[in-house]
């Protein structure tokens, strides 16, 4: 909604006071066509050029997050938490030979199943299985669990943000663009010298709207829709961070009930249970059980 409000408020800002300073719109109406498909198409051919198919599907895919957010809701935070409190648990209370029947595969475990968001998230079901599999298989050194761990999140990280990095590159190049736009307007004036003031006017105003829209794009809207990538997908990456944190604190001897409150405290402030919210939910839980 906020990223709604914002593109109005750009383009109302910058062309209302253009208007109110008396600027004429013709020139830029009658430019703007030809310098959108010199600055546009390059961009988007050099985009091409600079990024895997991979990348691009992804950015294309993406893209409804800048409006939408994060995929990952308060409700979310809440149900990796009791999740993997029953798991611990589990593990804890029940041994590795219950607990295999739900990490083997987790389709069928009747723990996973009761949080479907998370469960078709694959990255978060093989990051909980198989972290829980490396303990399973007596790899109990908490240090080299969560190294192992550290490197899987960095990992998965680099290839998710890969679209925040291609529209900031695509955000920086779009000045250049601009002035390369402004420059053949320019070539296209002087091939016009002779012509009156009034003409030649009229063709050099043309030229600086290549510019104007090289800068005027760049920083009103693909540089800013770029940090809100980036920023969405630091949010989302929490999200596995705390299943870090939980099974590394289960590692370390915690109980099953201390080891999500450490997890409780990596929660993003607007998403974060309170400390009775979580205990009503846990013990919600455990009574079912």
């Amino acid at each position: 909604m906020f990223q709604i409000i914002g593109i109005v408020v750009v383009l109302a800002m910058v062309f209302g006071g253009f208007a109110l300073a008396g600027g004429h719109f013709d020139i830029i109406i009658a430019a703007m066509p030809f310098e959108l498909m010199m600055i546009g198409g390059a961009a988007v051919g050099a985009f091409l050029i600079g990024n895997s198919g991979k990348t691009v599907m992804k950015t294309l895919g993406d893209f409804a997050k800048i409006i939408a957010g994060p995929k990952w809701k308060t409700q979310d935070y809440r149900d990796l938490l009791a999740l993997l409190f029953q798991l611990t648990k589990t593990m804890k209370t029940k041994g590795v030979i219950a607990l295999e029947a739900h990490i083997e595969n987790p389709k069928d475990s009747s723990i996973f199943q009761n949080y479907p968001r998370i469960l078709k998230d694959h990255f978060a079901t093989d990051f909980i299985c198989d972290t829980l599999r490396m303990m399973t298989m007596n790899l109990e050194d908490p240090h080299q669990v969560e190294d192992a761990m550290e490197t899987q999140l960095e990992k998965h990280h680099h290839e998710v943000a890969g679209p925040a990095h291609a529209m900031q590159n695509m955000a920086d190049a779009l000045p250049a663009l601009g002035i390369v736009a402004a420059v053949l307007g320019i070539i296209k004036t002087m091939g016009a010298i002779n012509s009156p003031p009034e003409v030649l006017g009229a063709k050099i105003g043309s030229a600086l709207v290549g510019t104007f829209l090289g800068v005027f794009l760049a920083y009103g809207f693909v540089g800013p829709m770029a940090a809100r990538l980036k920023e969405i997908y630091d949010e989302e990456h929490t999200f596995y961070t705390i299943i870090q944190a939980v099974l590394v604190a289960h590692l370390h001897g915690n109980a099953a009930q201390i080891s999500v409150e450490i997890g409780r405290g990596s929660v993003p402030s607007a998403a974060q249970p309170t400390f009775m919210e979580l205990e009503e939910a846990l013990g919600n839980i455990q009574t079912e059980a």
